[in-house]
């Protein structure tokens, strides 16, 4: 990870889950929740999605836009969203630009398998666009109060 709290967040632009066209700039003058994950429908990314839906009302009011992140394709975010009800739009970066441009590809371990993969990682954005937090021992069970804190 290159990317420290204080540094200006890299801009992106990415298609979310209806093809639309959505850009770190489209929100400046708001606080943003930029988080990335590895894969929808597997069950610590739906446990970290439902969190940050269950208390969407509660970031909303604290003046946060949600943005996820992976590595799938818009048609599969749709699946996702429909299944789990989210109400944030979720980023197609399936050419890993944002995800390489976040630092959040790397090596990973599961059940003593070595493979590459996104971090998981969430990044909290201010209104001048500027890494406030960077979340990586991500609770996904938990999380919106990690971002809250």
């Amino acid at each position: 990870m290159t990317l420290q709290v204080g540094d200006k967040a890299p801009s992106f632009e990415a298609l979310d889950q209806n093809g639309q066209l959505v850009r770190l700039q489209d929100f400046a003058g708001k606080k943003v929740v930029l988080y990335f994950y590895p894969k929808d429908n597997t069950p610590t990314c739906t446990n970290q999605a439902c969190n940050l839906r269950d208390n969407y009302g509660l970031l909303q009011k604290n003046g946060y836009v949600v943005l996820g992140v992976s590595a799938d394709s818009a048609k599969s975010h749709q699946k996702f969203i429909k299944k789990y009800e989210l109400p944030f739009p979720l980023l197609a970066d399936t050419d890993h630009k944002i995800i390489n441009d976040y630092g959040v590809w790397g090596e990973k371990v599961l059940f003593g398998r070595q493979y590459m993969g996104i971090l998981r990682t969430t990044f909290v954005i201010d209104e001048q666009g500027v890494i406030r937090d960077i979340i990586q021992k991500v609770d996904s069970q938990d999380h919106t109060n990690q971002i809250l804190k």
